[in-house]
């Protein structure tokens, strides 16, 4: 029985999730600054829904955002957490 709980509880920790390539805060700054303006929702999740991403396991996942020293924003909150994000990014000038 402590197996079966140690094996189910293995493998909801260590589930598949979505890994962006580029990160998708560094697609839409890279967008946003070619602009040259704010980008709008609809840019927002038009470059979500066509940036690359793999399926990983969260393990994977964390040691990627962990080596590259920041987490990336999360694909079903994109336009949220961009709005947060961006201003941070620009030092809050917009």
């Amino acid at each position: 029985m402590k197996t079966r709980y140690m094996m189910s509880n293995m493998a909801h920790d260590d589930e598949f999730v979505l890994d962006f390539s580029p990160p998708l805060v560094a697609v839409l700054l890279a967008a946003e600054r070619s602009k040259g303006s704010p980008l709008t929702e609809a840019e927002v999740l038009d470059l979500r829904d066509g940036s690359v991403c793999i399926r990983v396991r969260r393990s994977v996942a964390d040691a990627i955002t962990e080596q590259r020293g920041y987490a990336d924003i999360d694909p079903e909150r994109c336009w949220d957490q961009w709005q947060v994000v961006r201003t941070q990014l620009d030092g809050g000038s917009r």
